[in-house]
């Protein structure tokens, strides 16, 4: 393994998945202004998340469509064209 190569400024942090206001303390280096007051009564930096573990649908089991932006809409209309040519 290289070394000095990993960063030094390890800190402990706060993720929150705000689809479903999961949240868990570790650590991690990204850099955050936002700021939450822990279970513990101390207050650690905020790192948002779209989607963890807790709400992914491989996880959870659950097909759910997260869509942003509308990205699913977009992939649906570019290709139905293809699959009403293959049915004719």
């Amino acid at each position: 393994m290289k070394k000095e190569i990993h960063p030094k400024d390890y800190r402990t942090v706060v993720f929150k998945d705000m689809s479903n206001e999961t949240a868990f303390l570790t650590k991690s280096t990204v850099k955050t202004k936002d700021t939450i007051v822990w279970e513990d009564g101390k207050e650690y930096p905020l790192i948002k998340l779209e989607i963890s573990n807790t709400s992914h649908p491989f996880f959870t089991g659950k097909m759910k469509l997260v869509d942003t932006a509308g990205r699913v809409d977009k992939f649906r209309n570019k290709y139905a064209k293809h699959s009403t040519q293959k049915e004719n």
